[in-house]
């Protein structure tokens, strides 16, 4: 199989999809280089950034609660779902759930070890959760004194996500990595900020209306509830933790990672 060369990406009116795998490989490529610090820092900033989401869904939730029937409620608190996902995005900090299909580009093309694979993962995903963590102890213990959120925000947002069912939380994690997966590559398709803010906000806002299990913001979300002592106890959280991380790797490794590759490598050798 022909491997693809990471190199200059050439401007086109629209870019084809090895054009696009080739800005996912140069970008995976550039972070596999990065010195473990910088990437810790980054990632650290991402999660921290990602918070932002927690708050501003329970502080609309507080606001809409009671004063707009319950479907609008939903829609706007996904759409302040995605406020936190533009600000990591936009800003070039580093998310795990992101990582899960651009990391695995470099690897395919045999840029990358599957060694550097797992240091990559574990800088991004510890620093990731340590900065949402942080963030969320943060939004319990200001929110409610600033007269921003009432405390039920923090049980209606993290109860829905451990009432599940384990194999429904697995699936649901697959789906949130499948489009985090495509976000990716779908922000390297885009030629400009507008609409690379357009595809992260309709794809976060997808995901937080579905109320899909992510492994960042998710997890945050979780600990609204176990930090509030809103009704979740710490085994419900560890058990979120694990299925939502493993679902997430599943959806964003298989289903956009191995596809698109699989589909622009072979169209590559079709074409030539």
């Amino acid at each position: 199989m022909a491997q693809p060369d990471v190199g200059e990406v050439k401007e086109e009116s629209q870019k084809p999809y090895q054009q696009i795998l080739l800005a996912e490989l140069s970008t995976g490529l550039g972070e596999f280089r990065r010195p473990s610090l910088g990437l810790l820092l980054s990632s650290l900033s991402g999660g921290l950034d990602a918070g932002f989401s927690l708050l501003l869904m329970a502080t609309v939730w507080t606001v809409a609660d009671k004063a707009f029937p319950s479907a609008v409620t939903e829609l706007l608190t996904a759409n302040m779902y995605a406020v936190g996902f533009i600000f990591v995005v936009i800003g070039r900090s580093e998310l795990f759930t992101e990582h899960t299909s651009r990391a695995i580009f470099p690897v395919l093309s045999g840029h990358a070890s599957v060694a550097e694979l797992m240091r990559l993962w574990a800088i991004v995903y510890l620093a990731n959760t340590i900065g949402v963590a942080a963030f969320a102890a943060v939004v319990t213990f200001v929110g409610p004194p600033l007269g921003a959120i009432n405390p039920a925000a923090f049980a209606e947002i993290a109860r829905p996500l451990v009432e599940r069912a384990w194999w429904v939380t697995l699936v649901g994690a697959a789906l949130a990595g499948w489009l985090m997966g495509l976000l990716s590559w779908l922000v390297s398709a885009c030629r400009d900020t507008i609409s690379q803010i357009f595809v992260v906000w309709l794809i976060a806002t997808a995901i937080g209306i579905v109320r899909l299990p992510h492994a960042i913001v998710g997890v945050g979300e979780v600990l609204l509830g176990v930090f509030s002592g809103r009704g979740v106890t710490a085994g419900e959280f560890w058990g979120f933790l694990v299925l939502t991380t493993v679902g997430n790797g599943i959806g964003g490794v298989v289903f956009v990672a191995l596809l698109k590759y699989g589909h622009s490598v072979r169209g590559s050798e079709a074409g030539g």
